[in-house]
């Protein structure tokens, strides 16, 4: 077939014609076994339940230390109640994070669940929320526990000993998982033993005098009951922070674990924060609750049990927020480590170093956002609370919302867990009545907020227009160096090549048959999502009466619908499977996060996690 000029895209311009697409066959891909390798295969150990629950567990644990005199201010003596309600939405989230971790068990939380379900752009919105949560938390966490040790140490510079924290945490991340995982249970244990033994002791004195409770829960609340409690459990939100942190190193884990650290995460929280509050409302009255948001616990030691308790709640509280960071760099590194490998963010990320494999490009690089928002600020962290709480916030609903989407889009998609529907909108909705007692708390919030994801959404941004800038600086390059004919055209084939490089990167779509409808929604998925022009439909077949009759010519139609999109029909002989994708793979030279298929039904012998990082588009 001819092909006129008006056709085929003008090579000059960017737009490089891929030609006409091809038919092969592969009749024979090699025998015996074979190692299936999976999109994240970098990881190497696997964490059990306690290492696990210790990693994240620091994270939403630490809030303890704050969030009973911060939800004391809104809800007077009404602060164990927003506490227990806020334990209760944290139950409902129990089952919508195990549901997305039991039908995608693949790193990035959010990320990975609106991958699966809707755009690329749509997902890296979700990851850039959850990047600004871990570098407000890393900094939030550190430059508190610095002020908690600066009371153990009157001495202490604050400023250079919460950069000394995050270089510790910085060097036990590269030197690997599972030595930052022992680091960190140890401080699990600790923290968790502290906790038990003040319960006890302050609710041994409340036990002897309980006037104090009495006088504070009849005190009245200025706007009413129903403000208090509204503004109380807003406050409390900041409680469950941390537990979207299991879901973004879900791969980590060993088998089974992901549930069990939702289990464990969510008795830890909805024990210890209203038990606390409540504790603290016997101990001290509401005003004096107030006057020691920062020190809360420590003050209860004091009163409680003396200068000793005191003593060991803040060197606890050194040592939790500590684990908090830890918390922050092994979420960020599995989450930026996907968006990697989904070329969302540069490449260079994925380098792994040779002493102990693991990615220091991106830990470095978190170390070093971290110390210069720390300058920046000048030790004024507390414009970051607001990017934290809003971000944090942003990353529940976004998951509640991909829960949603799995649902609808992906329901004949194998899973261990279902969370109930009522169930879901009932969490969406009080993350949201969250949202908004936040932002009439703290509007302020919301400049700092839209001034920080903006930094983030550009770089991701700047990745997706990656082609287009190129043409721009094509463009641009004509017009300056057209009178230095020799430089302007070898700088236009350098451009040319990297366009040309980035378009022929191959993606295999496996397709079960003929269906022309189904064929050109997955060309049309291609052409708006993948930075490529260049389709593989893969058929698989064991024997040739399977091959399905209008293929071939169905997909010429497609070839032909769109020019810019080259479309290859590749039979392959043999059972679709893992085995035959790893081995496809390493034939073709395309990676398996460059593999798409429809969503499978419920006889489909294998689960997702098994294909090895195959997405799903249908």
């Amino acid at each position: 077939m001819e092909i006129g000029e008006s056709s085929v895209p003008d090579s000059t311009s960017g737009l490089q014609f891929p030609g006409w697409g091809t038919a092969t066959r592969i009749e024979d891909l090699g025998s015996g076994p074979v190692a299936v390798t999976h999109l994240d295969s970098g990881v190497v150990h696997k964490l059990g339940q306690w290492r696990s629950t210790a990693i994240c567990g620091n994270d939403i644990t630490s809030s303890c230390l704050y969030v009973s005199a911060l939800c004391a201010i809104y809800a007077g003596p009404y602060a164990p109640l927003s506490l227990l309600a806020v334990a209760l939405v944290l139950y409902l989230f129990r089952s919508i994070y195990a549901e997305v971790g039991s039908a995608l068990p693949l790193n990035g939380g959010a990320y990975n669940v609106l991958l699966n379900t809707t755009t690329k752009a749509k997902a890296s919105g979700a990851a850039c929320l959850t990047m600004l949560s871990y570098v407000a938390t890393a900094v939030i966490s550190a430059y508190e526990a610095m002020h908690y040790a600066h009371n153990l140490w009157e001495g202490l510079d604050v400023f250079w000993a919460t950069i000394v924290l995050l270089g510790i945490f910085a060097v036990l991340n590269l030197i690997g998982i599972t030595e930052s995982a022992n680091v960190a249970l140890g401080m699990f244990i600790f923290h968790i033993f502290t906790l038990t033994l003040l319960v006890v002791i302050c609710g041994w004195r409340v036990m002897q005098n309980g006037e104090i409770l009495s006088l504070n829960w009849n005190t009245p609340t200025p706007d009413g009951a129903a403000m208090a409690l509204f503004f109380g459990f807003a406050a409390a939100m900041l409680g469950i922070s941390g537990f979207e942190s299991s879901a973004n190193f879900i791969e980590e884990q060993a088998e089974g674990v992901f549930p069990q650290t939702l289990r464990n995460m969510w008795i830890a929280v909805a024990f210890f924060n209203p038990m606390i509050s409540f504790l603290a409302m016997g101990m001290m009255p509401l005003a004096e609750v107030g006057r020691h948001k920062e020190d809360l616990l420590a003050q209860m030691g004091l009163l409680s049990g003396g200068e000793w308790l005191q003593n060991m709640v803040s060197l606890n509280a050194v040592m939790v927020l500590s684990g908090a960071v830890l918390t922050s760099y092994v979420g960020i590194t599995g989450l930026v480590r996907r968006m990697s490998l989904d070329q969302c963010l540069p490449q260079f990320l994925l380098a792994e170093n040779k002493w102990r494999h693991t990615n220091h490009w991106i830990i470095v690089l978190f170390f070093l956002v971290c110390c210069s928002i720390l300058a920046i600020s000048g030790g004024e962290v507390a414009m970051l609370a607001g990017v934290y709480t809003l971000s944090f916030l942003g990353v529940m609903m976004l998951f509640a919302v991909g829960n949603m989407l799995l649902k609808v889009k992906r329901a004949r998609l194998a899973r261990e867990y279902t969370a109930s529907w009522p169930g879901v909108l009932t969490a969406l909705l009080a993350v949201i009545i969250g949202l908004a007692g936040t932002l009439v708390l703290n509007p302020a919030y919301v400049r700092v907020f839209v001034i920080y994801s903006a930094v983030a959404v550009t770089i991701v941004g700047l990745m997706f227009l990656r082609v287009q800038l190129l043409r721009l600086a094509l463009t641009l390059i004509k017009v300056v160096v057209a009178r230095i004919r020799a430089m302007s055209q070898k700088m236009n084939q350098q451009i040319l090549n990297s366009i040309h490089e980035i378009n022929s990167r191959e993606v295999i779509y496996f397709s079960r048959g003929d269906n022309l409808e189904a064929l050109n929604r997955a060309a049309l998925y291609v052409l708006n999502n993948e930075v490529t022009n260049n389709l593989k439909v893969v058929h698989c077949y064991e024997q040739e009466a399977q091959i399905a009759e209008n293929l071939s010519a169905h997909l010429e139609t497609v070839d032909r619908l769109y020019p810019l999109l080259r479309i290859d029909l590749v039979l392959v002989k043999g059972k679709f499977g893992p085995e035959l994708i790893e081995r496809l793979s390493q034939r073709l030279g395309v990676p398996k996060n460059y593999m798409f298929m429809g969503t499978p039904g419920g006889r489909f012998p294998h689960n997702i996690a098994e294909l090895g990082g195959v997405r799903l588009i249908m």
